[in-house]
């Protein structure tokens, strides 16, 4: 099975920087839900190196800038689900960042 994150139109990606980006969710919880997902393809983000969360918090804190700005939400959830037992439908590691209104 082909993995969707891995094979992402370049088109749809809003930010980057050398180990990962940003997409908008698909099915979006609120407006402006993004992920923050890594170029590297592995299923957990327990497996994650320390560059590659250095890369996901860069890219985290440049969305909630982002979307502070453009949206003005209340608050946010962040959230990995880390596991099929524990939610993730699509096997490759990302990170979603929620606003909540």
């Amino acid at each position: 099975m082909e993995c969707i994150f891995c094979n992402i139109d370049k088109e749809s990606i809003i930010q980057s920087n050398e180990l990962a980006f940003v997409i908008n969710d698909k099915y979006p919880h609120s407006k402006g839900h993004v992920l923050i997902i890594p170029y590297r393809h592995y299923e957990n983000y327990f497996d994650s190196t320390k560059d590659e969360l250095e890369a996901f918090t860069d890219l985290l804190f440049k969305m909630k800038s982002f979307t502070d700005e453009k949206y003005k939400p209340e608050a946010y959830n962040i959230s990995v689900n880390a596991g099929k037992k524990a939610g993730q439908i699509i096997m490759h590691s990302h990170i979603h960042l929620i606003p909540r209104y």
